[in-house]
């Protein structure tokens, strides 16, 4: 089953989009602790587009979308934005927890927290269209 929203890429439609994965997922069979954890992945991920990508320009025309395929044993999550520029996850490299406590530096966890949370996740770019991929391999079951 496929489901999908679209919300303007601004800082307060991020409860809009919690709320969206937290009634889609809980037409299914899924324990509290893995639905918050992946609301909070999306959660995240949306966040840092907005944030980072986008910053924060409350003007803008842009969107995101957000595509939710529940399968019998997997959960996937696209996150689609339409900027000239996507992450580069080829780059990424994940912080040390000892060296942002030593900094004290706000942040920076939150690509980590969705690699621990997800069973698989990719960053696309094709043209002007960004895709965040997150996979996440569970059994699920109709309410």
């Amino acid at each position: 089953m496929k489901y999908s929203i679209k919300v303007p890429c601004c800082k307060s439609k991020l409860k809009t989009i919690r709320s969206f994965v937290d009634d889609t997922l809980g037409q299914y069979i899924i324990s509290d602790i893995d639905l918050n954890m992946l609301v909070l992945a999306v959660d995240e991920v949306c966040a840092n587009l907005i944030v980072h990508a986008d910053k924060e320009n409350h003007l803008s025309e842009e969107c995101i979308v957000l595509n939710i395929l529940v399968r019998k044993n997997t959960i996937v999550f696209e996150v689609i934005d339409f900027k000239d520029h996507g992450f580069d996850f080829s780059n990424y490299q994940e912080p040390k927890l000892d060296d942002l406590i030593k900094s004290r530096r706000k942040g920076g966890l939150g690509l980590m927290l969705v690699r621990r949370i997800m069973d698989d996740v990719e960053f696309k770019t094709t043209n002007s269209l960004n895709v965040c991929r997150m996979v996440k391999k569970m059994p699920v079951v109709n309410a």
